[in-house]
């Protein structure tokens, strides 16, 4: 992921496809503290910035860096997630099927 002869796109379909998942596993269930979500948004970064080939020296800031990769932050993502999950939970609730909407 660090090497500079492989492509940005190429990094960042890899870090949507294994990195962040990896990341999000469970997630949905996890209760919600702020020391997680801190956590989460350190390690993405972390992840981001050495994807991308740049050090907390350079001093660019996280929004730049993430609209260079094209990537949401962690917490709105886990946001998602969690809204899904319900959103599931409430169909069983009501005996919605996918055949029956």
């Amino acid at each position: 992921m660090c090497d500079k002869k492989v492509l940005l796109k190429l990094k960042r379909i890899v870090y949507r496809l294994v990195v962040r998942p990896t990341l999000l596993y469970g997630a949905e269930c996890w209760p919600i503290i702020r020391s997680h979500i801190q956590r989460m948004r350190v390690t993405e970064m972390r992840m981001i910035r050495w994807i991308c080939g740049h050090t907390r020296l350079d001093k660019i800031r996280n929004q730049v860096i993430r609209s260079k990769i094209g990537v949401a932050s962690i917490e709105d993502t886990l946001r998602e997630a969690r809204f899904t999950l319900v959103c599931v939970y409430k169909k069983k609730e009501h005996g919605c099927t996918s055949e029956t909407m």
